[in-house]
């Protein structure tokens, strides 16, 4: 974890701002925009940091859908900087963090309590201007207060955090279960320290890397293994019988394959990792029937972030690797982001 201390905020804004902005495939700018104006209903932000995602990646890469041009980033921690008419509850200086998924409110999904399965979801970052910029607006009940006194780079963690408790709500882990996480990125790890406050009996963690094995058993895994070394469904914990339940937080065709191997008879499998659009899985689907398993597919964060928010104390992210750079080494902080060599690689816009 980098120096817990932030660098103050600059003086009043200018007539414009340096952001990161997504222009097509591979093409990545630091373009100069116009200051934007809260609406009423809305808040302007200066993000103190603001984390890079797997989903930037695969925007970047043109394997996931995105507003071009747009300004990358919704995970995100800032200061309020500015309010518009009618907002209540937030003022110029709040630490805030942003859930930043938007919808209709009058399809039938919105109608019905699921307005993460909107038709017309929209999200800051992604098709709407986010955080990787020295001011950013959003809605204001897209807004959070943090904690006071909270690093900003742990503060924008709450948007991932606040996605894996969804997840563990889709999972529905019973305490005393076996549970196997296949993964043991960022996401793995968050998902690991969840499943260990639910109180799952047993937990394993596959991966690769030494480094990321060692940070598996520092969040809660009770247990690691290579998956190159040897079988998970041979461990002693599961009898030869498999998981309980198996959580892919990889998003791949082999770990979606792996996960559905390793699952117990009636068991369940949470597909949290974000695979390619195009990826296809080769999958017997009289395996599924014949073992009567469950498959559960986790999307973003729908009435999460609250919790979320309340949970990052206790999430022990501050043992994590977090790499920050200024906004003007953006190509950097994302060659960093592709080595995987640090658990988060965050922006720092005000620096």
């Amino acid at each position: 974890m980098p120096d817990q201390t932030h660098a103050p905020i600059p003086g009043e804004l200018g007539s414009t701002i340096k952001a990161v902005r997504f222009h097509g495939r591979g093409d990545l700018r630091l373009d100069e925009l116009a200051v934007p104006d809260p609406q009423p209903g809305e808040v302007r932000l200066r993000p103190l940091a603001a984390g890079i995602c797997g989903t930037d990646a695969h925007i970047l890469q043109g394997e996931f859908p995105a507003t071009c041009p747009v300004v990358l980033g919704h995970e995100v921690a800032g200061v309020v900087d500015a309010v518009g008419s009618g907002v209540k509850d937030l003022a110029e200086g709040d630490l805030v963090t942003v859930q930043p998924n938007t919808c209709c409110g009058v399809c039938r999904h919105c109608r019905m309590g699921r307005e993460h399965l909107c038709t017309e979801l929209r999200a800051y970052g992604v098709h709407l201007n986010g955080g990787f910029s020295e001011a950013m607006v959003v809605s204001a009940r897209a807004v959070y207060r943090l904690t006071s006194g909270i690093d900003p780079r742990l503060g924008c963690l709450a948007e991932p955090v606040a996605c894996c408790v969804h997840g563990m709500d889709r999972l529905a882990a019973r305490s005393g279960s076996t549970v196997l996480v296949i993964g043991a990125g960022l996401i793995g790890v968050i998902l690991t320290r969840l499943a260990r406050l639910a109180g799952a009996g047993e937990i394993v963690v596959s991966e690769p890397q030494p480094s990321r094995r060692a940070s598996a058993l520092d969040f809660g895994a009770d247990s690691v293994i290579d998956p190159r070394q040897g079988d998970v469904r041979e461990l002693a914990v599961t009898h030869s019988q498999g998981f309980e339940f198996v959580v892919d937080a990889v998003g791949s065709t082999s770990t979606f394959e792996q996960a559905i191997g390793a699952a117990a008879r009636g068991g369940t499998i949470l597909v949290f990792g974000v695979a390619a659009v195009s990826a296809t899985a080769n999958v017997r689907p009289f395996d599924i029937y014949a073992r009567e398993l469950t498959i559960v597919g986790s999307f973003i964060n729908p009435y999460t972030h609250d919790r979320a928010v309340d949970l990052l104390p206790q999430m022990g992210l501050d043992k994590l690797h977090i790499e920050a750079f200024p906004l003007r080494e953006f190509q950097q902080a994302f060659d960093a982001q592709a080595s995987g060599v640090a658990a988060k690689v965050e922006l720092l816009p005000q620096r």
